[in-house]
């Protein structure tokens, strides 16, 4: 029968490597050429990036810190930074000042520690109180310790803004930095995203979501608050003749009445002041939107008096 002589056909391959090689070459070959597309895509980015833009990326990444200067296109500044001089011309304490020279006074005290290398001791008839700590050590003891507070309180806060969805766009806006007074946080105006509705202190809902959020963070620790309304240097005048000096003033009351009314407690509020715009963020450009802004101080406390009262 003709299915008992089925006939089976073989055939076998002869030559070439494509049995010993297989495929792995072009595996190997897509992902050199991925690496190598990567790496002149890395030295495109860092020949068009602004110094400017290389400062903010690397103060986004560093650890337990606040970007203590806003740049790039997209922040708050619009690509400009906020130098130590401009810092100095509008009013601003630079957070540069966090690590300036000493004091004059510091300098005396230092000169005479070195003056008094002679070897005296207490049982050569040295004071006993100046073995004791001086009031300059407890001077210096104190701020570090609130140094610690204000930078766990400003990773909070970026903490927080990082993690909700709906402050995540707004976290451009916001400001933190310590300054001699304290740790500041400030909530600034963008051109289409404004703190406050146009010529009133209503608070638009985004202020709201961000003054909620801070209230939470400043609730954590005892120190004062101070909070000061800022505006732009463009003329304004309001129902009833007001001017921007009220109207600052307003509107730093209406924060304060938002941060009390989500948990900050009355009593903590030291100040509520306006301040229209005799302290602009940007000097060179008075009627800039990031000039309009909240501005609200966790103020450092004045250090414990030394022991026997000495002054």
């Amino acid at each position: 029968m003709a299915g008992e002589n089925a006939v089976i056909i073989k055939r076998v391959k002869k030559g070439g490597h494509g049995g010993h090689h297989g495929g792995a070459w072009k595996v190997a070959y897509a992902d050199f050429v991925t690496a190598m597309m990567a790496f002149f895509l890395l030295m495109w980015l860092i020949n068009t990036t602004t110094p400017e833009q290389k400062r903010g990326i690397a103060d986004y990444f560093a650890a337990q810190s606040i970007s203590q200067t806003f740049s790039g296109s997209g922040g708050v500044l619009g690509g400009k930074v906020l130098s130590e001089e401009s810092a100095k011309a509008g009013g601003q304490t630079s957070v540069f000042q966090k690590n300036s020279p000493p004091s004059p006074s510091d300098t005396t005290r230092s000169k005479d520690k070195q003056n008094n290398k002679g070897g005296s001791t207490a049982a050569e008839g040295q004071d006993p109180a100046s073995q004791n700590p001086s009031s300059d050590h407890l001077e210096r003891a104190v701020p570090s310790s609130q140094d610690g507070q204000f930078e766990s309180a400003a990773e909070s806060i970026r903490q927080a803004l990082q993690d909700s969805p709906e402050l995540a766009e707004l976290s451009k806006q916001v400001m933190v930095d310590q300054t001699p007074e304290g740790l500041r946080i400030q909530l600034v105006d963008q051109d289409q995203r404004p703190m406050f509705e146009k010529g009133t202190a209503d608070p638009t809902p985004a202020a709201k979501r961000l003054l909620g959020a801070v209230a939470r963070i400043v609730d954590r620790l005892p120190n004062r608050v101070s909070i000061s309304g800022h505006t732009d240097g463009g003329a304004f005048v309001g129902p009833h003749g007001t001017t921007n000096w009220e109207l600052s003033a307003q509107r730093a009351n209406a924060a304060r009445a938002l941060l009390t009314q989500d948990g900050l407690e009355a009593d903590r509020i030291y100040e509520v002041v306006g301040k229209a715009s005799s302290e602009p963020l940007l000097p060179e450009d008075p009627n800039a939107s990031a000039n309009r802004r909240l501005s609200i101080l966790l103020m450092r406390e004045a250090p414990p008096a030394p022991p026997g009262g000495a002054l």
